[in-house]
């Protein structure tokens, strides 16, 4: 037989914000090599016309990467937001109804991102 001790016992569910850390961490860097990538393309291209602009996000690689920055821009948004909300907001329902009003942003900012970098 098994005997749990205080000292052994694992709270369940609890990650102690290790995924949260390591996902803020992942997208700051996914958005520096972005940022990098479009400071290289200004220094390249020293005079830069619509037509230049127009061939860059012609590229289908581009667009998937200017995609990859943006979802990484709300999921960064969101875990700085909800961890915001958690410390200062302490009525549930007002904080929930804040978080769910971030979610429906954030998913609403993703879903026009995809539709203005597919556009025709």
């Amino acid at each position: 037989m098994v005997s749990i001790t205080k000292t052994d016992k694992q709270p369940v569910g609890a990650h102690y914000g290790w995924r949260e850390w390591l996902a803020q961490r992942v997208t700051a860097v996914i958005m520096a090599l972005f940022a990098i990538i479009i400071f290289g393309f200004f220094v390249i291209k020293s005079e830069i016309s619509y037509q230049d602009w127009k061939a860059l996000f012609g590229s289908q690689l581009f667009r998937v990467l200017a995609l990859l920055f943006l979802i990484s821009v709300y999921y960064h948004a969101w875990i700085g937001v909800r961890d915001v909300l958690m410390d200062y907001i302490k009525p549930t329902a007002i904080r929930v109804t804040l978080q769910v009003m971030v979610i429906l942003s954030l998913v609403s900012f993703t879903i026009w991102s995809i539709a203005i970098l597919w556009a025709q």
